[in-house]
């Protein structure tokens, strides 16, 4: 898990011996990042953070200057739980407790949430969303493609932050009085198409992708031997056409958990031979990127060039 920069509050700048002139001097050479009025963070710190980091930096500077009680929701609270989501550029959504149409302004978003039966939970010093709720509400207000990631990721555990896996009966069960019909049904969507099989964030956000685009569901973690014994898994496999998928995302070339002691140029070279082998048996492979995934329609142009077969209309069954 990233360790966060602290934060540079102007009201204690004293005790930093920053003068006001100061401040405004590094933010104009780059040596300090300005996050919002009266919060700063080092600048190379700040360069060198993943966007997500950085995103859920920007949480905590939006907590350091609100005087209220505030609990942080949907996008902003699943970064203080490492829930992945799918954007860069989020705003920071809180709760308002009266539905008075709330006040959104200076980058935050507030949402009405009736007060009776909402649960939160301190994290890392910030209010925000129970684990459940999170991912219900990201379920029910983002795009049916998005809200499927979170949903993957936690039907496993959290091993690095010690969280279990939660089911879909938990999270069903939370659907009952906190939202309208309509935004229910796309909880419903979310949670009966997800799978805890998938690896990641891409994985999960490419599977979503494909079944919006009208793709048959593919076999999931597909394993595959040879005279030599195992070859490996693949992230997916539609049997029929003898079609493998891949989805290469940057965590199997520099996390250590993937690399397992290897150096990523060894790494390239593995993954190469894997693909061979699987070629070898006679598949085909079809591999792609989060540029891909990112560009309209390039996932489902690749697919079809690959002969990924579409799903049939329910008459033609």
């Amino acid at each position: 898990m990233t360790e966060l920069p602290r934060l540079i509050l102007t009201r204690e700048h004293i005790q930093h011996g920053l003068t006001a002139k100061e401040l405004a001097r590094r933010c104009r050479s780059g040596a300090l990042v300005r996050l919002r009025q009266g919060v700063y963070v080092d600048g190379g710190v700040w360069r060198a953070l993943t966007p997500w980091d950085q995103y859920r930096v920007r949480v905590g500077a939006a907590a350091e200057t609100f005087v209220a009680r505030t609990i942080f929701a949907r996008h902003s609270a699943a970064s203080v739980w490492r829930i992945p989501t799918i954007g860069l550029r989020h705003p920071i959504h809180a709760l308002t407790l009266q539905n008075d149409g709330g006040r959104s302004r200076a980058g935050v978003l507030r949402h009405y949430a009736p007060p009776a039966g909402l649960k939160c939970v301190r994290r890392e010093g910030i209010l925000v969303t129970g684990r459940i709720r999170t991912v219900l509400d990201l379920a029910a207000f983002t795009p049916f493609a998005e809200a499927v990631v979170p949903v993957d990721h936690v039907l496993k555990p959290d091993t690095e932050q010690r969280l279990p896996a939660l089911t879909k009966e938990l999270l069903l069960a939370g659907i009952e009085g906190n939202y309208t019909a309509a935004a229910a049904r796309r909880v419903r969507a979310a949670v009966e198409f997800a799978d805890p099989r998938s690896g990641s964030a891409g994985e999960s956000y490419s599977r979503a992708l494909m079944w919006v685009a009208g793709f048959q569901a593919p076999e999931l973690q597909a394993e595959f031997r040879d005279d030599s014994g195992l070859v490996g898994y693949t992230d997916y496999y539609w049997d029929r056409v003898r079609v493998a998928g891949e989805f290469d995302g940057t965590e199997k070339y520099v996390k250590p958990e993937y690399l397992k002691g290897r150096t990523v140029s060894q790494t390239v070279v593995d993954e190469k031979e894997r693909e061979n082998r699987v070629r070898a048996l006679g598949n085909g492979m079809v591999r792609w990127v989060w540029a891909d995934l990112m560009a309209a329609g390039q996932l489902e142009r690749k697919l079809a060039a690959a002969g990924v077969p579409r799903r049939r209309a329910r008459s033609a069954q």
